[in-house]
């Protein structure tokens, strides 16, 4: 079994792996879809619930029979897709939410002062939407961080995070490492509560039930 060095170095660069990736194609999707008339938006919202609609393990299987054909199982580049798959969800969703609150006439405001479109994203809504970018990284590397089955169908043998090590060591009768290994799971958890209540204000939240 690996070392708990080997495995805690895996779960985090999973995690930041994941997190950066994720927010890097849904930040200016999100922008897009809450400040342009994109045809069938509501539907483009829920197909990023579907992962989630359904129980985790035939979903898991079907993705990982698909990254079988590929090559991409059991391996790193596989683990980081299918917790891009569960995790995409949480970052289009609130930042689009955030994104809605903002309001359009600080941009309009920038147009007008000859700031192009992508300099008026970059310096005016990105920074307004700080609160939420921080929500939203928190949400995706807690997923990320927290993932197990996905993790144990795609990636095992040869990718050990923490999750599943926690699980190894239980059904091995380890119980004193694998309540570690929950209480360093809990912990992050315990670390965005408190980061959630004090970035997400209550008119971003209110912007989810108009999505």
């Amino acid at each position: 079994m690996r070392s708990p060095r080997s495995w805690a170095s895996s779960i985090f660069l999973i995690a930041v792996i994941v997190t950066a990736a994720t927010l890097v194609l849904t930040v200016p999707l999100a922008y897009l879809l809450a400040r342009y008339p994109v045809p069938f938006k509501a539907v483009i919202l829920l197909v990023f619930l579907l992962p989630h609609a359904f129980p985790q393990l035939p979903v898991f299987v079907n993705t990982t029979t698909l990254l079988y054909r590929v090559n991409l199982a059991a391996s790193f580049s596989g683990v980081v897709l299918i917790h891009m798959v569960g995790a995409l969800v949480y970052a289009v969703w609130t930042m689009t939410a955030v994104f809605r609150s903002i309001p359009e006439s600080l941009e309009e405001a920038a147009w007008n002062l000859g700031a192009s479109r992508l300099k008026t994203f970059l310096t005016v809504a990105l920074p307004l939407a700080t609160p939420g970018l921080v929500a939203s990284t928190l949400l995706v590397f807690l997923y990320s961080l927290d993932e197990f089955t996905g993790t144990l169908l795609v990636g095992s043998p040869f990718v050990l995070t923490l999750p599943v090590y926690m699980y190894r060591t239980s059904v091995g009768y380890e119980l004193q490492v694998a309540s570690i290994a929950a209480l360093v799971l809990m912990l992050p958890g315990l670390v965005l509560l408190v980061v959630l209540e004090r970035y997400l204000k209550s008119e971003y939240l209110s912007m989810f039930g108009r999505l």
